[in-house]
């Protein structure tokens, strides 16, 4: 019984890192759905919430950095901690160099 306390923060602690994981794994696939939509004229903003279900959406951050580079910033949220979220992780997507955006025009 005295061992039940450590056994649920250990749950707990790892819960944490599932979510800590998963949340740097959707803010990769954000940040590439982000430059795509960079890439072809679209609002990389809304590509980069589409990929995020709801809990992770809340508090997104998305730069375009020259035009050509999308940094996505995604919150950790907390098991224990409700709405609010106990960290941030980063992820970075961008257009190779020498690739040209596409335009209408450019398909015909």
């Amino acid at each position: 019984m005295a061992l039940l306390p450590l056994l649920a923060a250990l749950v707990l602690a790892g819960w944490q890192g599932v979510l800590a994981g998963e949340a740097w794994w959707l803010a990769g696939g954000a940040a590439r759905a982000a430059a795509r939509a960079q890439l072809v004229g679209s609002d990389a903003r809304t590509a980069a919430r589409r990929m995020l279900p709801g809990r992770f959406a809340r508090g997104l951050d998305v730069r375009v950095v020259d035009g050509v580079q999308v940094v996505v910033r995604v919150a950790i949220p907390g098991v224990l901690s409700g709405p609010r979220s106990i960290g941030w992780v980063t992820a970075r997507a961008g257009v190779p160099t020498g690739v040209e955006p596409v335009t209408p025009e450019a398909g015909r």
